[in-house]
């Protein structure tokens, strides 16, 4: 065999096995993910039958499937979903405790009270989830039929107004106070620990209107127990699309915005924070979790968790300048 023969046998064998080191190596990679040994805890803020509780409920189910674990949902409810983060926070970083986080806990509640955890140490945010409608509802005998039927009633010095929300910092305790600001009114807060119970006081007449998360009523609004009023989102639903928007129809202001994203204990190592964000984002894609959440009028987001943060911080800015212009406090 010549010397040009052996070199270039020799540049064929260096050339096969980069080519099979190019095709083994993410195997390699997904071999060295950091693995789930065990149940993982699916925390959530809200009491059960809320919208949270749907967005969980419905992700548990898919991500124990990929994983090969028990995705288990906790119902952690109190103090507007701090009780829930601060269990978060406590717990182990090693990916098997998650929190299912509102808008208001990630984004307003930091701004308006002292807690117990540092939300930008202690939580370590994850993915974007799903935005949710926001949608005035009042009940089937209320005289409100419009948002400035809600208007003028809560300028009638002569009773109370009334609007239920569901803790401190929530979207539901921003739209009533904001309402109130931008239209003169008063309207006094009633809180509850979740939607469900709201909802069931509300039909019966006890509370006169909620500003909520659309998932939530809209099995209440096809039977008759609630009367959807108008949109405090920036659009409206297909599900619903005949109502008025307020921001649009007199109100420019008044813009709620609601989202829902997954976070984990600060200190979870990297490569687990990102194993979750691909886990979640695959289960966002896939066909049973898009029909549901079609189906409850949930719009998927999902991404990158910069996608999340950049979220994060716009919405921290918008609701810290409304909650200084208009002395937002707990109530």
């Amino acid at each position: 065999m010549t010397d040009t023969n052996r070199r270039g046998i020799a540049r064929n064998l260096a050339a096969a096995a980069l080519a099979a080191a190019a095709i083994f190596a993410p195997v390699e990679s997904r071999a060295a993910d950091p693995a789930f040994t065990r149940d993982v805890r699916f925390l959530n803020p809200f009491a059960p039958g809320g919208t949270s509780d749907l967005i969980g409920r419905i992700l548990a189910e898919q991500l124990g499937k990929q994983i090969g674990q028990q995705v288990v949902v906790e119902n952690r409810t109190g103090g507007g979903g701090v009780v829930a983060a601060q269990e978060l926070a406590r717990s182990a970083p090693d990916g098997h405790t998650i929190l299912l986080a509102s808008m208001g806990i990630l984004t307003v509640t930091p701004q308006m009270q002292p807690l117990p955890y540092d939300v930008d140490k202690d939580l370590v945010p994850v993915v974007n989830i799903a935005s949710v409608y926001n949608i005035l509802v009042t009940g089937p005998r209320s005289p409100i039929r419009s948002w400035k039927d809600l208007a003028q009633l809560s300028k009638d010095r002569s009773r109370t107004t009334t609007c239920a929300t569901v803790g401190a910092g929530s979207s539901q305790q921003l739209s009533c106070i904001l309402f109130a600001a931008l239209t003169g009114g008063q309207i006094t807060q009633v809180p509850y620990r979740g939607g469900a119970p709201a909802i069931l006081d509300i039909s019966t007449g006890r509370v006169d209107v909620m500003f909520g998360n659309m998932p939530e009523f809209m099995g209440q609004i096809r039977d008759g127990g609630l009367r959807a009023v108008a949109y405090g989102a920036a659009e409206a639903s297909p599900l619903v699309p005949n109502l008025p928007v307020i921001s649009k129809d007199g109100l420019p202001g008044f813009v709620i915005p609601s989202w829902f994203g997954v976070v984990v204990p600060g200190r979870t190592p990297e490569p687990m924070v990102e194993r979750w964000n691909a886990e979640l984002n695959r289960a966002m894609q896939t066909p049973e979790v898009q029909r549901r959440f079609t189906e409850n009028g949930l719009q998927r987001l999902g991404g990158t968790r910069e996608d999340f943060l950049r979220q994060i911080g716009a919405d921290r800015q918008r609701w810290g300048a409304v909650i200084r212009e208009h002395n937002i406090r707990p109530e």
